[in-house]
């Protein structure tokens, strides 16, 4: 899941600041996230998932 958002972000073709811009996160946790060295909050990947428009869904034949 977080490499998939790591790809999504940088697939947009938006800058770590233009997305700061339109979300409000932080672009040093965004660099950070990007880099693999912290997560984020379901807040916050909430608001980055609506400004790339991605959805979160269950993986065909998951459990749970």
């Amino acid at each position: 899941m977080t490499k998939q958002l790591i790809q999504a972000i940088e697939d947009s073709g938006e800058s770590r600041y233009a997305i700061h811009k339109a979300t409000g996160i932080d672009q040093g946790q965004l660099s950070k996230f990007v880099h693999g060295e912290r997560g984020l909050s379901l807040e916050t990947v909430d608001r980055l998932c609506a400004h790339l428009g991605l959805e979160l869904r269950k993986a065909p034949g998951k459990r749970g």
